[in-house]
């Protein structure tokens, strides 16, 4: 049993998988008839098209939240905000994820994750403030004191924001220009550029935002899609050629209009970086330092993928269309760059046509990610205004810097596409797992083990709330597996010696699983990185990473055995 690394060649370039809202109704509410005494709250019950329906169902059951609650007007502030604190439990299975459910402990009622809880709690904030607008006097009074304390737990998320980024004081006239090119072209921005320690260009609020305000509002004009694309003579050109993507026209096209002086979007591609530094980027001596991680191979395959994609079609598309394809202009190195432009920048949107497809947002670009972040859905043109809006899923306070979500990656997702680690511990940091699925019985003969999970993966126990038995911090679904593999699964008539004893095979085994793989990463490198270069550094404090997420594993299980032994 070992790692296991998810090997799938990467498909030309990556776009944030942005949350599209859905034109549906979230939830449905009702106030009771009941001599007015009462009102009633519907939160939407898991949905039949999820594919997690059935374990999100399980779930609320085994915990008795219903999705239906009864809040009466004259609920004093205490008893107001228990109801509240189980319609967000309620709210938090609704919009668990699949890592999420796989690692909640039965005991665990959340928070999972910064995005589940921003998700819940404005999902209950549009409830509340819905049924507020329709509530007679009587009634206000207890619904604003929910809305009141929605609001207070949504500050809550991401309270460190301005502890991990200073502002910096550099010379950004050049980014400036890019926001009043913006601005001339029907931008509508509460946002500024800035420059932030450790993360470069970011944009922080110039003015304090409340959850659902517009920061940044972009025409649908100024996106750069394939719609855009197909005016081009480039298209007309490859539109007969089989073997070419639209996704990969559109990188060719932005490889061409960079050096176009008469280009609509100069302005933008004069303020992209030369060099993008990420995983893609990394030299020879950061790939060393990566040697036997996951991340090292899937840079080692990305690139092999990515030189191949680019053999391919040159100089075969110099010699065919030569006055297109400028041999000057469509070099690697320019290839290079452009795919990543396209993997750090581009965005899934749903165009005013309705259809979903890879864009380039010029000023949107510019927003840093954050596992905590305040603008979460985004990604559909608004049909009404023509215009893509960012909409605010926390508060951010005027002079911070307000975060865009790139989505649910680990670490070695962002490092080799976007070229940079969290500072905040990202829950999606995690190490998948190649477990057998057969147990050997005495006579040798391999049995099948049946369970619901076949894809096993840990992450850092410090993220679980439980250390003790039965899960010592450990996933529950990776635990059930080893006792079947192992023939020690127990139920409610087991002896509790035989329990113990049962709980020690499988922490002992998870010690030989994990002991050798933090061996195999060696020593914290005694190595001076002030001056190093970024890609040693960025490399460095993933090996770093990875050796925490093991140790913990090895650290909990240790102390799982001593519990035992005591």
């Amino acid at each position: 049993m070992g790692r296991r690394a998810s090997r799938q060649a990467p498909v030309l370039f990556r776009p944030k998988p942005t949350q599209v809202r859905s034109s549906s109704p979230e939830a449905t509410m009702a106030a009771a008839a009941a001599g007015s005494d009462l009102l009633v709250v519907r939160l939407p019950s898991p949905s039949a098209e999820d594919p997690l329906h059935h374990d999100k169902k399980k779930l609320l059951e085994a915990r008795k939240l219903s999705c239906t609650f009864q809040v009466p007007i004259s609920s004093s502030p205490v008893d107001a905000c228990k109801l509240l604190d189980q319609m967000i439990h309620a709210a938090r299975v609704a919009h668990m994820d699949e890592l999420e459910l796989y690692f909640a402990g039965g005991d665990d009622y959340g928070p999972f994750s910064a995005r589940n809880e921003l998700e819940s709690l404005n999902l209950l904030l549009k409830t509340i403030n819905t049924l507020l607008v329709a509530a007679n006097d009587g009634a206000k009074g207890v619904l604003q004191l929910l809305v009141d304390e929605i609001v207070v737990r949504l500050r809550s998320v991401g309270l460190t924001d301005k502890l991990q980024m200073a502002l910096q004081t550099e010379n950004h006239e050049i980014e400036d220009s890019l926001l009043k090119w913006g601005e001339q072209h029907g931008v509508k921005s509460k946002l500024q550029i800035a420059f932030f320690e450790g993360a470069g260009r970011g944009m922080l609020a110039s003015e304090d935002l409340g959850v659902g305000d517009i920061a940044l509002e972009i025409p649908e004009s100024l996106i750069i899609s394939e719609e855009l694309l197909c005016q081009s003579d480039m298209f007309l050109a490859l539109k007969d050629v089989n073997s070419i993507s639209t996704e990969t026209m559109l990188l060719l096209w932005s490889m061409r209009e960079r050096h176009n002086p008469s280009s609509m979007f100069k302005m933008f591609f004069e303020t992209l970086p030369s060099n993008f530094n990420t995983g893609l980027s990394f030299g020879i001596d950061a790939l060393a330092a990566l040697e036997g991680t996951l991340l090292f191979d899937e840079l080692m395959q990305a690139r092999q993928h990515l030189r191949q994609q680019y053999d391919e079609l040159f100089p075969m598309l110099s010699t065919k269309f030569p006055e297109i394809f400028k041999q000057d202009i469509f070099s690697w190195d320019n290839f290079l760059w452009a795919c990543e432009l396209w993997y750090s920048n581009s965005m899934m949107v749903v165009l005013s046509s309705g259809k979903l497809t890879t864009c380039l947002i010029p000023v949107a670009g510019l927003m840093n990610h954050s596992v905590t972040p305040h603008i979460l859905n985004y990604g559909r043109v608004d049909q009404a205004t023509k215009s893509l809006k960012f909409p605010l899923s926390r508060p951010c306070e005027a002079g911070a810097q307000c975060f865009l979500s790139y989505g649910k990656h680990p670490g070695s997702h962002l490092i080799t596409f976007y070229g940079f680690l969290p500072r905040e511990d990202n829950p999606y940091d995690v190490i998948p797992l190649d477990l057998d699925t057969s147990v050997h019985e005495e006579d040798g003969t391999a049995q099948s083990v049946s369970t619901s999970v076949t894809t096993h993966m840990v992450r850092g126990t410090w993220l679980c709330r439980s250390r003790g038995p039965p899960t010592y911090g450990l996933p529950p679904p990776l635990l059930s597996h080893l006792r079947a593999a192992l023939n020690c699964d127990h139920n409610e008539s087991t002896p509790e010696a035989d329990i113990k004893e049962n709980d020690r095979m499988v922490l002992e085994t998870l010690v030989s699983i994990f002991t050798p793989m933090l061996e195999g990463l060696g020593e914290a490198d005694d190595y001076n990185r002030e001056s190093a270069s970024w890609d040693v550094v960025l490399a460095l404090d993933y090996k770093d990473l990875q050796r925490r997420i093991i140790s913990s594993i090895v650290t909990s299980c240790g102390s799982g055995l001593a519990m035992l032994d005591s």
